[in-house]
């Protein structure tokens, strides 16, 4: 079985002030059953976590193995407090560094605790 926190992408669904969802793709870390989300802080789904923190995270649907998990996402705005996790995307994803803001400007780390597994997990 592979973990979910080896997979490269995690869809997470937020909930726009209409209630319809909204889902887009994330790079992420997991650990000890927290998904770790770096984001430009002027994304939809920030914004959208604001009004509302709860939120799912659906991993590699796609093979025998989905994992689907549920959670309240909380805000951090100091995300350079947070350097050991910025190493570990850092070492997942190629030298990725969540704490450069040149591309898209101020950046926000998510941190979500899974409360519920609700396919897969660990």
């Amino acid at each position: 079985m592979r973990s979910p926190a080896d997979a490269q992408c995690a869809w997470i669904t937020t909930s726009r002030a209409d209630g319809s969802p909204h889902t887009t793709p994330v790079w992420f870390i997991l650990v000890d059953d927290t998904f770790w989300v770096a984001s430009a802080a002027t994304n939809v789904k920030v914004r959208n976590i604001a009004a509302d923190e709860r939120v799912s995270l659906a991993i590699d649907g796609s093979a025998a193995d989905p994992h689907v998990a549920q959670g309240r996402a909380l805000v951090h705005r100091d995300i350079a407090a947070f350097r050991i996790l910025a190493s570990l995307f850092a070492q997942k994803y190629d030298g990725w560094n969540p704490l450069d803001e040149s591309v898209d400007g101020p950046r926000v780390l998510l941190e979500i605790p899974v409360e519920r597994w609700l396919l897969g997990g660990s």
